[in-house]
């Protein structure tokens, strides 16, 4: 009886050479993408771009992308992140321009650097959202916005992939501002994280007047490291 065959081993792939950190943004109708179809559509674009991505390795390789926070399906934004592993380095700023080109409409490159040491995560903490609210006046939302952040708590609730979650929104808000139909928030980013969506809901419980008839538009306008104390929040470094 021949002697049985061992499986063979998986090929091993050298780590990247070097790590580029990648800022895009969702625009237009693309705010409607999935993290999923996002993910899809960028790996499709590191190939039309022939950007030479390091892989892992193992039986199933994949390129090396990190992503480390991602906006909510039908929320814009101005400020998403993303780092990829490269086998060969490269121009930060001819892989931008060949990535931006790639991509599908909406789907915008901004900016593309070499990235810092350290986890990009740790680098994201909060994020400004803008919530435009068609309808509703702005004697509303002042009311809304006043008795939600009176709470010292307000439970909300979301479906999640493990079934219905409670959970406070009002512990994530740092600041709300209230313009002419709009709202404008800086939430820290909490476990579990607490989107505008949350906070919506939020002022709903605080506030039976606060009932939008229309569906808000949601855009992200910067993330980055949080200052709890004066809300400002600074960029990641480049």
């Amino acid at each position: 009886m021949a002697p049985p065959t061992s499986r063979s081993q998986p090929e091993q792939h050298p780590p990247p050479v070097q790590w580029l950190r990648v800022r895009y943004a969702k625009r237009g109708r693309a705010r409607f993408t999935s993290h999923r179809d996002f993910g899809r559509a960028f790996e499709r674009a590191l190939r039309r771009a022939t950007v030479p991505m390091a892989y892992t390795s193992g039986f199933s390789p994949h390129p090396r992308i990190s992503y480390p926070n991602a906006s909510p399906t039908g929320a814009a934004s101005e400020a998403e992140y993303l780092e990829i592993g490269l086998a060969v380095a490269c121009d930060p700023a001819k892989v931008r321009d060949a990535l931006d080109a790639a991509l599908p409409p909406g789907l915008d490159v901004v900016e593309v650097s070499v990235a810092r040491p350290g986890a990009l995560a740790e680098e994201l903490t909060g994020s400004r959202w803008q919530v435009d609210l068609a309808g509703l006046s702005t004697a509303t939302l002042k009311t809304a916005r006043d008795e939600f952040l009176a709470k010292d708590v307000v439970l909300v609730e979301r479906m999640t992939k493990n079934g219905l979650r409670e959970f406070d929104a009002r512990a994530a808000v740092v600041a709300l501002d209230v313009e002419d139909g709009r709202l404008t928030m800086t939430l820290a980013h909490q476990v579990p994280l607490v989107r505008p969506d949350d906070v919506l809901a939020g002022l709903r419980v605080a506030s039976p007047e606060f009932a939008p008839k229309e569906p808000p538009v949601v855009t992200r306008l910067i993330q980055g490291r949080l200052d709890p104390a004066s809300g400002i929040i600074a960029e990641p470094g480049y």
